[in-house]
């Protein structure tokens, strides 16, 4: 089995492996060893943004990019807060059908490209936004994608930006690779990362987990999505998708990672996506949404949300979690 050397390696381009590969001339020479410029300039592009969180799965359908949305809604209705959500799944976009942006097109000023705004303080930038129909495919290769991601985080005039949430694609494809290179420069505060009960899924999210450790990103913990539904009619809790090997509770145990939170199934959560709109504000005394407030305010505010912790949120908080406690209990 034929191994391919790194790019930083005295091998690279010189190996029997790196026959054929388009960049064999440019390993060869050394050129690849020496740092993206690109590093740099988007450290100084966004040393506007204070945080920046990526939120990961190792499997696609887990509700990753409805977290994504939900989190940017939560974290606008603060007003003194300027949100960023950026989508950086290349090949298949849903950020700017969630956050009803559908349509909406990408303009360039002088300082760059300006995001789709959905409120005057939650900015979005996603490749949907350059596409003639929803319906185009997007059939690219590594580099262009790396291309694009660059150009997103190198060129977008976000401004003075408290959040800016990534929204990948599930795996760790050459977009992760990109996002973590690029950002380098600039610092991840960390990783949400998104789950199903089910040990399917659970299998991936440990690669995902050991993927964030060796590129050494922060875990800031896991969400269990799609955990049980609330029939609205009798309060019982159903498990859809049994958590057959204990679930997101026990890998976080065995990993000794923090579980944010657990978040039951609820039709109406795909409804809103569908139509555009924020579940949280639609349905704010669901247990899905409630789930939400709790998974932010309870959580997030101990590590990278402090402004959750108000006395005047936490008072909500601990209403909230008296709600959904009883609920479940019921």
């Amino acid at each position: 089995e034929k191994v391919v050397p790194h790019k930083s390696s005295d091998q690279a381009g010189k190996s029997s492996a790196c026959q054929g590969c388009p960049n064999q001339n440019i390993c060869a020479s050394g050129a690849a060893k020496a740092p993206d410029p690109a590093i740099e300039e988007i450290r100084q592009k966004l040393t506007s943004v204070k945080h920046k969180i990526l939120v990961l799965s190792g499997k696609g359908g887990v509700g990753k990019s409805t977290f994504s949305a939900h989190l940017s809604h939560a974290l606008a209705s603060d007003d003194s807060k300027e949100i960023a959500l950026l989508d950086v799944d290349i090949c298949g976009p849903s950020i700017p059908k969630i956050m009803g942006l559908e349509g909406e097109q990408v303009h360039q000023s002088g300082s760059g490209w300006s995001p789709v705004y959905v409120e005057d303080n939650l900015a979005v930038m996603s490749i949907g936004f350059l596409l003639s129909s929803p319906d185009d495919a997007v059939i690219w290769r590594g580099p262009k994608k790396n291309g694009m991601i660059k150009q997103f985080l190198r060129d977008v005039d976000w401004g003075e930006v408290d959040y800016l949430i990534v929204d990948t694609p599930p795996g760790t494809s050459d977009e992760h690779l990109s996002i973590v290179q690029y950002l380098s420069g600039a610092g991840i505060d960390g990783a949400v990362i998104i789950t199903t009960p089910q040990e399917v899924s659970l299998q991936d999210v440990r690669k995902e987990i050991r993927f964030c450790k060796k590129v050494k990103i922060p875990v800031i913990g896991v969400i269990e999505n799609m955990s049980g539904f609330v029939c609205p009619k009798c309060k019982n809790t159903s498990q859809i998708f049994p958590p057959t090997t204990g679930g997101a509770q026990r890998m976080c145990e065995e990993l000794n990672l923090p579980l944010l939170g657990r978040v039951p199934l609820d039709p109406r959560i795909g409804r809103s996506c569908d139509e555009g709109r924020s579940f949280l504000t639609e349905v704010p005394d669901s247990p899905a949404a409630v789930a939400y407030q709790n998974i932010l305010s309870e959580n997030f505010c101990i590590q990278i949300f402090p402004f959750f912790c108000s006395l005047k949120t936490l008072h909500l908080v601990y209403f909230s979690l008296f709600i959904y406690t009883d609920v479940i209990s019921h």
